[in-house]
Protein backbone atom coordinates (compact mmCIF):
# COMPACT_ATOMS: atom_id res chain seq x y z
CA UNK A 1 0.00 0.00 0.00
CA UNK A 2 0.91 3.72 -0.82
CA UNK A 3 0.81 6.22 1.84
CA UNK A 4 1.30 9.71 0.85
CA UNK A 5 3.54 12.01 1.96
CA UNK A 6 2.09 13.64 5.21
CA UNK A 7 0.89 18.02 5.12
CA UNK A 8 3.93 19.87 6.12
CA UNK A 9 3.25 22.55 8.55
CA UNK A 10 3.28 25.03 5.77
CA UNK A 11 2.17 22.86 3.16
CA UNK A 12 -0.46 23.87 0.39
CA UNK A 13 -4.38 22.26 0.50
CA UNK A 14 -5.51 21.58 -2.93
CA UNK A 15 -9.48 21.77 -2.94
CA UNK A 16 -11.56 20.20 -6.12
CA UNK A 17 -15.34 19.39 -6.49
CA UNK A 18 -15.86 16.24 -8.17
CA UNK A 19 -19.49 15.82 -6.86
CA UNK A 20 -20.98 18.87 -5.31
CA UNK A 21 -19.60 22.07 -5.12
CA UNK A 22 -19.93 25.12 -2.74
CA UNK A 23 -21.23 27.62 -5.01
CA UNK A 24 -24.61 28.04 -2.64
CA UNK A 25 -25.44 29.37 0.87
CA UNK A 26 -24.69 27.67 3.06
CA UNK A 27 -22.00 25.92 1.78
CA UNK A 28 -20.20 28.77 0.27
CA UNK A 29 -20.03 31.01 3.72
CA UNK A 30 -18.59 27.78 5.67
CA UNK A 31 -16.00 27.07 2.60
CA UNK A 32 -14.64 30.34 2.53
CA UNK A 33 -14.11 30.48 6.19
CA UNK A 34 -12.60 27.22 6.39
CA UNK A 35 -10.18 28.58 3.48
CA UNK A 36 -9.80 31.67 5.79
CA UNK A 37 -8.97 29.08 8.78
CA UNK A 38 -6.45 26.79 6.83
CA UNK A 39 -4.55 30.08 5.79
CA UNK A 40 -4.66 31.13 9.14
CA UNK A 41 -2.90 28.06 10.06
CA UNK A 42 -0.25 28.75 7.27
CA UNK A 43 -1.02 26.59 4.78
CA UNK A 44 -0.94 27.57 1.20
CA UNK A 45 -4.19 26.97 -0.54
CA UNK A 46 -4.73 25.69 -4.44
CA UNK A 47 -8.67 25.38 -5.76
CA UNK A 48 -9.70 23.91 -8.63
CA UNK A 49 -12.09 25.58 -11.43
CA UNK A 50 -15.25 23.57 -9.89
CA UNK A 51 -14.89 24.96 -6.54
CA UNK A 52 -17.94 27.54 -6.80
CA UNK A 53 -19.63 25.78 -10.12
CA UNK A 54 -23.05 24.78 -10.54
CA UNK A 55 -23.55 23.56 -14.19
CA UNK A 56 -23.78 19.84 -13.28
CA UNK A 57 -26.50 17.87 -12.11
CA UNK A 58 -25.88 15.81 -9.06
CA UNK A 59 -22.04 17.46 -9.37
CA UNK A 60 -20.63 20.98 -9.97
CA UNK A 61 -19.97 20.78 -13.54
CA UNK A 62 -20.08 18.31 -16.37
CA UNK A 63 -18.62 14.55 -16.07
CA UNK A 64 -16.08 15.40 -18.27
CA UNK A 65 -14.77 18.96 -16.59
CA UNK A 66 -14.94 17.08 -13.00
CA UNK A 67 -13.06 14.26 -14.31
CA UNK A 68 -10.73 16.33 -15.78
CA UNK A 69 -9.95 18.66 -12.49
CA UNK A 70 -9.82 15.80 -10.52
CA UNK A 71 -7.05 14.13 -12.49
CA UNK A 72 -5.27 17.51 -13.12
CA UNK A 73 -5.66 18.47 -9.22
CA UNK A 74 -4.00 14.84 -8.08
CA UNK A 75 -1.58 15.08 -10.55
CA UNK A 76 0.04 18.65 -10.18
CA UNK A 77 2.89 20.11 -7.86
CA UNK A 78 0.93 23.12 -6.52
CA UNK A 79 -1.25 20.96 -4.01
CA UNK A 80 0.12 18.55 -1.53
CA UNK A 81 -2.98 17.45 -0.53
CA UNK A 82 -7.16 17.40 -1.68
CA UNK A 83 -9.60 17.67 0.05
CA UNK A 84 -13.47 17.51 -1.83
CA UNK A 85 -15.64 20.22 -1.46
CA UNK A 86 -18.19 18.00 -0.62
CA UNK A 87 -20.72 15.07 -1.20
CA UNK A 88 -23.01 15.04 -4.01
CA UNK A 89 -25.02 12.08 -5.99
CA UNK A 90 -23.48 11.70 -9.10
CA UNK A 91 -19.98 11.70 -9.21
CA UNK A 92 -20.03 7.74 -10.07
CA UNK A 93 -20.70 9.83 -14.09
CA UNK A 94 -17.17 11.23 -13.70
CA UNK A 95 -15.06 7.97 -13.34
CA UNK A 96 -15.00 7.27 -17.41
CA UNK A 97 -13.24 10.82 -17.30
CA UNK A 98 -10.40 9.90 -14.60
CA UNK A 99 -7.32 9.34 -15.79
CA UNK A 100 -6.68 6.07 -13.30
CA UNK A 101 -3.64 5.52 -15.26
CA UNK A 102 -1.95 9.07 -14.43
CA UNK A 103 -3.11 9.36 -11.17
CA UNK A 104 -1.89 5.60 -10.35
CA UNK A 105 1.66 6.79 -12.05
CA UNK A 106 1.48 10.29 -9.86
CA UNK A 107 3.38 10.44 -6.35
CA UNK A 108 0.65 9.95 -4.15
CA UNK A 109 -1.36 12.68 -2.66
CA UNK A 110 -3.59 12.29 0.50
CA UNK A 111 -7.68 12.11 -0.90
CA UNK A 112 -10.02 13.19 1.78
CA UNK A 113 -13.74 13.26 1.19
CA UNK A 114 -16.74 11.45 1.92
CA UNK A 115 -20.45 9.69 0.70
CA UNK A 116 -20.64 10.65 -2.91
CA UNK A 117 -16.12 10.78 -2.53
CA UNK A 118 -16.46 6.61 -2.28
CA UNK A 119 -16.18 6.89 -5.60
CA UNK A 120 -12.79 7.99 -5.64
CA UNK A 121 -11.67 7.41 -1.52
CA UNK A 122 -12.49 3.34 -2.37
CA UNK A 123 -11.21 3.18 -5.96
CA UNK A 124 -7.91 5.02 -5.05
CA UNK A 125 -6.55 1.85 -2.36
CA UNK A 126 -8.19 -0.79 -4.51
CA UNK A 127 -7.57 0.14 -7.90
CA UNK A 128 -4.46 2.09 -7.39
CA UNK A 129 -2.90 0.83 -4.47
CA UNK A 130 -2.95 4.37 -2.60
CA UNK A 131 -4.37 4.84 0.77
CA UNK A 132 -7.55 7.97 1.50
CA UNK A 133 -8.89 9.60 4.25
CA UNK A 134 -12.78 9.07 4.00
CA UNK A 135 -13.48 12.19 6.54
CA UNK A 136 -15.09 15.69 6.22
CA UNK A 137 -15.44 17.75 3.12
CA UNK A 138 -14.32 21.15 2.56
CA UNK A 139 -16.99 23.42 3.96
CA UNK A 140 -17.29 21.44 7.58
CA UNK A 141 -14.02 23.04 8.36
CA UNK A 142 -15.47 26.71 8.28
CA UNK A 143 -17.20 25.69 11.70
CA UNK A 144 -16.24 27.21 14.34
CA UNK A 145 -15.70 25.98 16.60
CA UNK A 146 -13.83 22.94 14.90
CA UNK A 147 -15.17 19.58 16.66
CA UNK A 148 -12.79 17.23 17.70
CA UNK A 149 -13.31 14.65 14.38
CA UNK A 150 -12.08 17.75 12.42
CA UNK A 151 -9.20 17.77 14.23
CA UNK A 152 -8.53 13.95 14.44
CA UNK A 153 -9.00 14.51 10.01
CA UNK A 154 -6.54 17.48 10.54
CA UNK A 155 -4.38 15.10 12.42
CA UNK A 156 -4.42 12.39 10.06
CA UNK A 157 -3.74 14.79 6.96
CA UNK A 158 -0.47 15.98 8.97
CA UNK A 159 0.66 12.97 9.61
CA UNK A 160 0.56 13.72 13.84
CA UNK A 161 -2.36 11.14 14.57
CA UNK A 162 -2.06 7.45 14.73
CA UNK A 163 -5.08 6.64 16.62
CA UNK A 164 -8.69 8.14 16.64
CA UNK A 165 -11.45 7.24 18.85
CA UNK A 166 -15.08 7.64 19.25
CA UNK A 167 -17.21 10.57 20.84
CA UNK A 168 -19.35 10.42 23.47
CA UNK A 169 -22.34 12.49 21.90
CA UNK A 170 -23.81 12.76 18.22
CA UNK A 171 -26.37 14.43 16.01
CA UNK A 172 -29.41 13.98 14.32
CA UNK A 173 -29.04 16.71 12.08
CA UNK A 174 -26.27 16.70 9.11
CA UNK A 175 -24.25 19.97 8.84
CA UNK A 176 -25.86 20.65 5.60
CA UNK A 177 -29.37 20.32 7.33
CA UNK A 178 -28.36 21.98 10.57
CA UNK A 179 -31.70 23.17 12.02
CA UNK A 180 -32.40 26.90 13.24
CA UNK A 181 -28.58 26.71 14.14
CA UNK A 182 -27.50 26.52 10.39
CA UNK A 183 -30.02 28.96 8.86
CA UNK A 184 -29.26 31.47 11.35
CA UNK A 185 -25.37 30.68 11.35
CA UNK A 186 -23.74 28.96 8.94
CA UNK A 187 -20.77 28.34 10.78
CA UNK A 188 -22.33 26.74 14.03
CA UNK A 189 -21.25 23.76 15.28
CA UNK A 190 -22.76 20.15 15.48
CA UNK A 191 -25.77 20.18 17.71
CA UNK A 192 -25.07 17.01 19.93
CA UNK A 193 -28.18 15.82 21.56
CA UNK A 194 -27.65 12.00 21.18
CA UNK A 195 -25.68 9.64 23.56
CA UNK A 196 -23.78 7.45 21.52
CA UNK A 197 -24.75 3.87 21.95
CA UNK A 198 -22.23 0.73 20.18
CA UNK A 199 -24.35 -2.15 19.04
CA UNK A 200 -21.89 -5.42 18.86
CA UNK A 201 -21.89 -8.32 17.51
CA UNK A 202 -20.23 -11.71 16.73
CA UNK A 203 -21.32 -13.94 14.26
CA UNK A 204 -25.27 -13.61 15.29
CA UNK A 205 -24.52 -13.17 18.95
CA UNK A 206 -24.54 -10.04 20.98
CA UNK A 207 -21.81 -9.18 22.76
CA UNK A 208 -22.14 -7.56 26.57
CA UNK A 209 -21.04 -4.22 27.42
CA UNK A 210 -17.90 -5.92 29.83
CA UNK A 211 -16.51 -7.89 26.92
CA UNK A 212 -13.66 -6.70 24.61
CA UNK A 213 -13.02 -7.17 21.28
CA UNK A 214 -10.20 -6.23 19.00
CA UNK A 215 -10.54 -6.23 15.53
CA UNK A 216 -7.04 -6.46 12.53
CA UNK A 217 -6.87 -5.89 9.04
CA UNK A 218 -6.85 -3.55 6.22
CA UNK A 219 -10.10 -0.92 6.59
CA UNK A 220 -11.72 -0.40 3.58
CA UNK A 221 -14.98 0.22 2.74
CA UNK A 222 -17.24 3.66 2.55
CA UNK A 223 -20.65 4.85 1.58
CA UNK A 224 -23.01 2.03 0.69
CA UNK A 225 -25.12 4.29 -1.72
CA UNK A 226 -21.72 4.33 -4.00
CA UNK A 227 -20.51 0.89 -3.04
CA UNK A 228 -23.40 -0.96 -4.88
CA UNK A 229 -23.36 0.84 -7.78
CA UNK A 230 -19.61 -0.14 -8.24
CA UNK A 231 -20.56 -3.99 -7.78
CA UNK A 232 -19.59 -5.80 -11.47
CA UNK A 233 -18.45 -2.79 -13.27
CA UNK A 234 -14.62 -2.00 -14.80
CA UNK A 235 -14.25 -0.42 -11.41
CA UNK A 236 -14.75 -3.30 -9.77
CA UNK A 237 -10.91 -4.47 -8.11
CA UNK A 238 -12.54 -5.63 -4.73
CA UNK A 239 -11.48 -9.40 -4.96
CA UNK A 240 -8.11 -8.80 -6.26
CA UNK A 241 -7.38 -6.29 -3.70
CA UNK A 242 -8.71 -8.55 -0.62
CA UNK A 243 -6.72 -11.85 -2.30
CA UNK A 244 -3.44 -9.56 -2.29
CA UNK A 245 -4.11 -8.70 1.36
CA UNK A 246 -5.62 -11.85 2.78
CA UNK A 247 -2.81 -12.01 5.58
CA UNK A 248 -3.94 -8.75 6.51
CA UNK A 249 -7.58 -10.00 5.91
CA UNK A 250 -10.40 -7.49 5.44
CA UNK A 251 -11.90 -5.03 7.80
CA UNK A 252 -15.18 -3.48 6.10
CA UNK A 253 -16.47 0.42 7.36
CA UNK A 254 -20.25 1.02 5.99
CA UNK A 255 -22.31 3.91 6.15
CA UNK A 256 -26.05 4.55 3.85
CA UNK A 257 -27.26 8.15 2.94
CA UNK A 258 -30.42 7.56 0.75
CA UNK A 259 -30.98 3.94 1.13
CA UNK A 260 -34.08 3.03 3.72
CA UNK A 261 -33.39 -0.71 5.83
CA UNK A 262 -34.90 -2.27 2.98
CA UNK A 263 -32.02 -1.58 0.52
CA UNK A 264 -29.29 -1.39 2.62
CA UNK A 265 -30.19 -5.14 3.06
CA UNK A 266 -29.91 -5.53 -0.99
CA UNK A 267 -27.23 -3.85 -0.87
CA UNK A 268 -25.24 -6.00 1.64
CA UNK A 269 -26.73 -8.83 -0.17
CA UNK A 270 -25.49 -7.79 -4.02
CA UNK A 271 -21.77 -7.19 -2.30
CA UNK A 272 -21.92 -10.40 -0.34
CA UNK A 273 -23.00 -12.56 -3.78
CA UNK A 274 -20.02 -10.63 -5.71
CA UNK A 275 -17.31 -12.15 -3.66
CA UNK A 276 -16.72 -8.56 -1.82
CA UNK A 277 -16.53 -9.85 1.57
CA UNK A 278 -13.90 -12.70 1.06
CA UNK A 279 -11.14 -12.67 3.98
CA UNK A 280 -13.28 -10.53 5.58
CA UNK A 281 -12.19 -9.82 9.76
CA UNK A 282 -14.85 -7.72 11.06
CA UNK A 283 -17.55 -4.77 9.91
CA UNK A 284 -18.05 -1.72 11.30
CA UNK A 285 -21.15 0.00 10.41
CA UNK A 286 -21.83 3.71 10.60
CA UNK A 287 -25.41 5.63 11.95
CA UNK A 288 -27.75 5.24 9.05
CA UNK A 289 -29.16 8.57 7.66
CA UNK A 290 -32.70 6.40 8.61
CA UNK A 291 -31.61 6.15 12.28
CA UNK A 292 -34.50 4.62 13.52
CA UNK A 293 -36.24 3.25 10.30
CA UNK A 294 -38.63 -0.05 10.60
CA UNK A 295 -40.16 -1.09 7.81
CA UNK A 296 -42.07 -4.62 7.43
CA UNK A 297 -40.15 -6.27 10.51
CA UNK A 298 -36.66 -5.36 9.54
CA UNK A 299 -34.83 -2.29 11.16
CA UNK A 300 -31.30 -1.14 10.78
CA UNK A 301 -29.99 -3.77 12.58
CA UNK A 302 -31.17 -6.78 11.32
CA UNK A 303 -30.92 -5.11 7.56
CA UNK A 304 -27.09 -5.76 8.07
CA UNK A 305 -26.99 -8.65 10.61
CA UNK A 306 -28.88 -10.89 9.34
CA UNK A 307 -26.78 -11.59 5.82
CA UNK A 308 -23.18 -11.13 7.68
CA UNK A 309 -23.57 -13.42 10.70
CA UNK A 310 -22.44 -16.25 8.90
CA UNK A 311 -19.02 -15.05 8.80
CA UNK A 312 -18.74 -15.44 12.58
CA UNK A 313 -16.41 -11.58 12.58
CA UNK A 314 -17.48 -8.82 14.73
CA UNK A 315 -19.67 -6.50 14.33
CA UNK A 316 -20.42 -3.36 15.15
CA UNK A 317 -22.95 -0.79 14.75
CA UNK A 318 -23.68 2.70 15.06
CA UNK A 319 -20.07 3.29 15.11
CA UNK A 320 -19.03 7.14 14.74
CA UNK A 321 -18.89 7.58 11.20
CA UNK A 322 -21.11 8.81 8.60
CA UNK A 323 -23.90 10.73 7.43
CA UNK A 324 -25.11 11.75 11.32
CA UNK A 325 -21.93 13.75 12.55
CA UNK A 326 -19.42 13.54 14.28
CA UNK A 327 -17.33 11.16 12.32
CA UNK A 328 -13.97 9.44 13.02
CA UNK A 329 -11.82 9.75 9.97
CA UNK A 330 -11.04 6.55 8.17
CA UNK A 331 -7.89 6.02 6.46
CA UNK A 332 -9.35 3.62 3.33
CA UNK A 333 -6.54 0.94 2.60
CA UNK A 334 -4.74 1.11 6.27
CA UNK A 335 -3.64 -1.75 8.25
CA UNK A 336 -5.83 -1.16 11.43
CA UNK A 337 -6.08 -2.04 14.78
CA UNK A 338 -9.66 -1.64 16.44
CA UNK A 339 -10.82 -1.85 20.11
CA UNK A 340 -14.26 -2.02 21.08
CA UNK A 341 -15.43 -2.47 24.47
CA UNK A 342 -19.12 -1.52 26.06
CA UNK A 343 -19.67 2.03 23.82
CA UNK A 344 -15.76 3.20 23.12
CA UNK A 345 -14.13 2.42 20.09
CA UNK A 346 -10.52 3.12 19.11
CA UNK A 347 -8.67 2.95 15.95
CA UNK A 348 -4.98 2.93 15.49
CA UNK A 349 -3.57 2.70 11.99
CA UNK A 350 -0.65 1.27 10.51
CA UNK A 351 0.82 2.34 7.50
CA UNK A 352 2.20 -0.96 5.92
Amino acid sequence: MNYPKPLGEKGTIGFVAPSFSCGIEPYRTMFQHGLETFSAMGHGLDLGPNCYEEKGIGISNTPEACGAELTEWYCRKENDVLISCGGGELMCEILDHVDFERIRAAEPKWYMGFSDNTNFTFLLPTLCDTASIYGPCGAVFGMEPWHESLRDAYGLLRGIKKQVSGYSLWSRETPEMGGPDREQDPLAPYRLTEPKVLKSFVGARAVGSEEELELSGRLVGGCLDCLANLVGTCYDGVRPFADKYQEDGILWFLESCDLGVMAIRRAIWEMKHAGWFRHVKGFLIGRPLCFGQEAMGLDQYRAVTDLLAEYEVPIIMDADFGHLPPMMPLMCGAAAKVRVKGNDISIQYEKR
